[in-house]
């Protein structure tokens, strides 16, 4: 089963039409004549997996085609698993508060546990079903999927990486991501994940929307924040074995597993845009202001899930790396602010800014809508008396999945002993300084 060929050459077609990939793991087995001839090279079969409904305008559809050893309709019943602490929006086992809430980083398990096994639900919005919203999980794994795969029928996943390296072997080739790179899972790719290090925990956002993109630029013109030449698409690679796996899926909110006897990454090569992909973070242009005053935090957009609603997401992906801070006349760190969006937050490494101590790599926070933020009294005090000469703010990468939506949190994230108690502390010692 770990008979890995990995892929021998990749094509890139760049036309007036939209950016299509194509790869093959063995020479000749993509067909060069016609998409879908009536027999595949080599004695593949053809296969098509569409991310976008078929009459989806031709910028935005997404599907490519897939030459594997055997179909993927070649499988037994699922069945129902233990969802263990997988949870869907709508999140119905606690209720939404106005209450800011923060978390330590979550201990690894103790006991073995996977990719799957080890993720657990902290909260979410909207409705998977009805194909809308959102869910953040944070996966703790110490096991490696050997002969277990899975895939997400709900939503894509964003994958953030926290501690320990992961080897993603999908049915369109292997992405390694570490710790300040991300990668995007798209919704039906089956999967396995593979810990170089041991272990790993990291963050995901389950996105059950629209796709995830590169946001409009604007004003900002033809370069900046991420630029689509630093997106990285697997080359085609393939596991050829016969011994039974399991193939796990999440569906409708719950887990359904069945038995396979063949690995379903038997993919040969393959061609579309519709493909798992990965980004390093380093490469983000940041974009802030030389002047004075304190840009929103929209400016550090990397991908974003729209909705009909122009400007409104149903998730934005937001960074906050390292970078320059030079503005005049200015209180540096985030103000006070109450937000029309939602905001779950996270730490990779390094220090936030806006937060004295308190919010650690591994950890996160969530603020919903008009729920009052802002530094903490430690923070202001500093950033009020600071010397306002060029600054370079390092070892940092925090980010935010910002939504429209509400974040309800799990009854796992409400009663687990990594959260914080005393949050709201964090703002006490705030004195009236005000003279008329």
């Amino acid at each position: 089963m770990n008979d890995l060929r990995s892929g021998t050459r990749t094509l890139e077609y760049l036309s007036g039409f939209g950016n299509e990939f194509a790869t093959e793991a063995v020479p000749g087995a993509l067909p060069v004549w016609q998409n879908s001839p009536q027999r595949a090279p080599l004695g593949l079969y053809a296969e098509q997996i569409s991310g976008t409904p078929f009459t989806a305008p031709r910028a935005a559809n997404r599907r490519s085609w897939l030459y594997r050893m055997r179909p993927s309709a070649m499988q037994r019943p699922f069945a129902r698993i233990d969802n263990g602490l997988w949870r869907a929006a709508p999140i119905v086992e606690a209720q939404a508060t106005p209450n800011r809430l923060r978390w330590d980083a979550l201990p690894m398990e103790a006991a073995p546990a996977d990719f799957i096994d080890g993720m657990a639900t902290m909260g979410g919005g909207g409705d998977a079903a009805a194909g809308s919203g959102f869910a953040v999980h944070i996966y703790r794994a110490n096991r490696p999927m050997a002969d277990r795969y899975f895939y997400n029928a709900d939503g894509e996943l964003l994958v953030v990486p926290q501690l320990g390296r992961l080897e993603l072997h999908t049915e369109m080739g292997v992405l390694e991501v570490a710790p300040g790179e991300i990668a995007v899972l798209p919704r039906g790719v089956r999967f396995k994940v593979l810990l170089p290090d041991g272990q790993g925990r990291g963050y995901v956002c389950e996105n059950y929307g629209a796709l995830l993109r590169l946001p409009e630029l604007g004003p900002i013109g033809s370069n900046g924040l991420a630029n689509a030449r630093d997106f990285l698409t697997p080359v085609a690679a393939f596991e050829q074995g016969d011994r039974p796996a399991q193939l796990v899926t999440k569906f409708h909110g719950n887990l359904w597993a069945t038995r396979i006897d063949h690995s379903p990454l038997d993919v040969v090569a393959w061609h579309g845009n519709y493909t798992p992909y990965k980004y390093d973070l380093a490469n983000f242009m940041v974009i802030n202001t030389v002047s004075f005053d304190h840009a929103d935090p929209s400016i550090f957009t990397v991908l974003t899930s729209p909705t009909e609603t122009p400007g409104t997401a149903n998730v934005d992906f937001v960074i906050f790396p390292p970078r320059w801070a030079v503005a005049e006349h200015t209180f540096r760190p985030p103000w006070f602010h109450r937000n029309y969006m939602n905001e779950f937050m996270g730490l990779i490494h390094g220090e936030y800014d806006a937060k004295a101590a308190g919010f650690v790599p591994g950890g996160g926070s969530l603020h919903n809508c008009m729920s009052a933020h802002g530094p903490d009294a430690l923070s202001f005090e500093r950033a009020s008396a600071a010397e306002l000469k060029p600054q370079y703010i390092a070892d940092t990468l925090a980010f935010m999945f910002e939504t429209r939506l509400v974040c309800t949190p799990t009854r796992f994230a409400l009663d687990t002993p990594a959260l914080q108690g005393n949050y709201d502390a964090c703002w006490d010692g705030f004195t009236n300084h005000f003279k008329p």
